[in-house]
């Protein structure tokens, strides 16, 4: 699936949601501002009132838009959308400059994934261990880009899994699709299987051996080198870490 062009839904209940939804995240309809009239869409796309409906609630659901009685639907802030909800985070993809979504992307994984290296470290158990070992070994198999994909996004969910912490575990299964976007971008590097696989051989190795200090070291360094990687390949300062605004 190409993330940065999405497919056009085939049911006119999903296409509505779809081109709603793509159309707020894109600043179209600003936080806010009200999305046109009900009988003006059902007009616009040849439907009822009840399927116009159903389109809305999901996209109340993804805390796009809130409904309000005589006034209609109005754009939320965009600090109360579900920014990891898949369809909102697929369309906030397709919109952003792929530089500015990595880089945000980028910040996330380097207040989440060391943190989350080292208390593998500690909490790991044998199977979790051997699951990581597994994906690494799989990393170590891939003969291409496209076959390291999938043992890449195992190795860090199993990392996250391994912390036998459930609201991390989610949010690594949640930023399972995000994570593979960064994947195949830093993946246009020449040399990426080779550069990938003793970064990742060091966040396993120190996890295996309980060293949580260790664990968060080798997972800051890969992290480092991800941001290289994608600064080679579309350069500019745009995938510059954001720095914190000087008191």
């Amino acid at each position: 699936m190409d993330y940065r062009n999405p497919k056009q839904r085939k049911s006119m209940h999903g296409r509505i949601v779809q081109e709603l939804g793509m159309q707020i995240v894109s600043g179209v309809f600003a936080p806010g501002q009200r999305l046109p009239a009900e009988p003006t869409l059902c007009e616009a796309y040849g439907v009822s009132r009840p399927v116009l409906r159903e389109a809305t609630r999901v996209l109340v659901a993804k805390g796009l838009v809130v409904s309000k009685p005589r006034v209609g639907s109005v754009v939320r802030a965009r600090d109360q959308w579900h920014m990891l909800d898949p369809d909102v985070l697929v369309w906030t993809i397709s919109r952003l400059p792929e530089g500015e979504f990595f880089r945000s992307l980028m910040t996330v994984r380097q207040i989440i994934e060391p943190a989350a290296a080292a208390l593998a470290a500690i909490s790991a158990t044998d199977d979790d261990i051997a699951r990581i070992g597994t994906a690494y070994e799989r990393m170590e198999g891939a003969t291409t880009a496209a076959e390291l994909l999938d043992p890449d996004l195992e190795f860090h969910r199993a990392i996250m899994a391994a912390t036998h912490n459930d609201m991390l575990a989610y949010i690594g299964n949640m930023l399972s699709l995000a994570l593979t976007e960064s994947i195949k971008l830093t993946s246009r590097h020449p040399n990426t299987h080779a550069l990938s696989l003793p970064r990742h051989k060091a966040i396993f190795t120190a996890i295996a051996n309980r060293d949580a200090l260790a664990a968060r070291q080798a997972s800051v360094v890969q992290l480092d080198n991800a941001r290289a990687d994608a600064n080679s390949i579309l350069g500019g300062s745009a995938l510059e870490p954001e720095r914190p605004l000087s008191k």
